[in-house]
């Protein structure tokens, strides 16, 4: 099977063995959460290919794609990756067979068995050896009397195709399994009322789009502070800002001043003496790092409420656009595409059209005619980025041949990406 990705998913190229980036064979690295019930990030199903034009991971290649996925693992750190949660790995017969899982330690992974492995004898005595070691078995696309069976006795983990699976099958194998204690996961849900339904009758996680797609519209006028809220993220990135403009701004809002105040005066910050001055903050702290945090801090006000991993998904976003800007022909102002990411998901947050979501933003023509999808060099960035991060490598490497950008300098910026919205855990204050 080849596993559809979510905006929520991230690609990141291997490093090769000698340390060098490798050339055709280079491996891409992709994430997709798994949420709980809460909507949580419970872990995240890690995929990957030995080429951007590679679309599943064949037997005869087993030995290699564990070789380099293990790089790959070693190159970013798999705390970057998974964020201490599990991750889900899918395994061939060869994986399985060749003690691939023994890569990684048991208690940060999920051998996932795919659907199309022949279970034998020396899969199933290959799954009890892993059970035996304590590492958690998942099955993938599961379907009651399938060969499948044989692993029950192994499994922690069920995967379940809700696109494939009808409701009475879904309720059925949840009454099968749940007094068991197999948890339950509902894959390829698209519609936040497939949650709904499924949550009742024992579905304790999920995986898809659904998260990041908004499902209600609202005609009503967006309240006060989210309006405030549009209008600091957009100014905040503008080029032309001054000081004296983004000192009012923080000003406006007694929570963004107290914020900035603390992060100066913080231990790691290192001064001697007390600042008690905005300006000086701002003058102190740097525009950039203003922008970075600020911004963070404001996306997070509206995304109140929703799955954090939609937070995620925009900071990386927004760096890797920012990043991608810079190597364009021409681009002067890679905040704007900084700020493109950004919002690239507001439609999902405040639950509104894109249309809706940003007609009260000052933005620059160039950043709001692509959020509406009109085609231009930006609507470019973002669908190179949104098309990797989902893992149609090919599609993005053929939108990154028009701006003449190689694939591998998005890969790069993506593991960038990656660490950085990964260090904002410990570098930006609490909200």
């Amino acid at each position: 099977m080849q596993t559809h990705l979510t905006p929520g998913a991230r690609a990141v190229t291997a490093m090769a063995p000698d340390g060098g980036r490798q050339g055709h064979g280079a491996v891409h690295l992709a994430r997709q959460p798994i949420l709980d019930q809460r909507g949580t990030v419970f872990g995240y199903e890690l995929l990957y290919r030995d080429g951007a034009d590679a679309v599943r991971c064949d037997d005869c290649g087993d030995g290699a794609s564990a070789s380099v996925l293990s790089n790959a693992v070693l190159a970013l750190g798999l705390d970057t990756l998974t964020a201490g949660r599990p991750a889900f790995v899918n395994f061939t017969r060869g994986l399985l067979l060749g003690d691939a899982a023994t890569l990684l330690p048991p208690s940060a992974l999920v051998v996932e068995v795919r659907e199309d492995v022949p279970v034998d004898q020396d899969v199933v005595d290959a799954c009890a050896r892993l059970h035996d070691r304590g590492y958690a078995i998942g099955l993938d696309d599961f379907v009651a009397g399938s060969p499948a069976e044989a692993l029950l006795p192994f499994v922690k983990f069920i995967k379940v195709d809700v696109l494939d699976t009808s409701m009475d099958e879904c309720r059925a194998l949840a009454a099968r399994f749940r007094p068991r204690g197999v948890r339950l996961i509902a894959e390829k849900v698209e519609r936040a009322e497939v949650v709904d339904a499924l949550r009742p009758i024992g579905y304790q996680l999920f995986q898809g789009y659904y998260f990041c797609r908004p499902t209600t519209f609202t005609a009503s006028p967006m309240a006060g502070q989210q309006l405030a809220y549009l209008r600091l993220l957009a100014a905040l990135n503008r080029e032309d800002l001054p000081v004296s403009a983004l000192e009012e701004l923080v000003k406006a809002d007694v929570s963004l001043t107290y914020r900035v105040l603390r992060s100066v005066n913080s231990a790691a910050f290192g001064l001697r003496r007390e600042v008690t001055s905005l300006r000086q903050a701002l003058l102190l702290l740097g525009r950039d790092r203003i922008r970075k945090w600020v911004s963070v801090w404001t996306l997070a006000g509206l995304n109140h409420g929703q799955t954090s991993e939609m937070l995620a998904v925009a900071l990386v976003r927004a760096r890797c656009c920012e990043a991608l800007a810079r190597e364009l022909e021409g681009c002067d102002d890679d905040n704007a595409f900084f700020l493109l990411g950004l919002c690239s998901v507001l439609d999902a947050i405040l639950r509104r059209p894109m249309s809706a979501a940003i007609a009260e933003m000052p933005l620059p023509a160039l950043v709001k005619d692509a959020l509406l999808g009109q085609p231009n060099v930006a609507r470019d960035v973002l669908d190179a980025v949104t098309s990797y991060e989902r893992g149609a490598w090919d599609v993005s490497t053929r939108t990154l041949d028009r701006l003449r950008v190689s694939v591998l300098r998005l890969a790069d910026a993506y593991a960038d990406a990656l660490q950085w919205a990964r260090g904002l855990d410990a570098e930006v204050p609490a909200c």
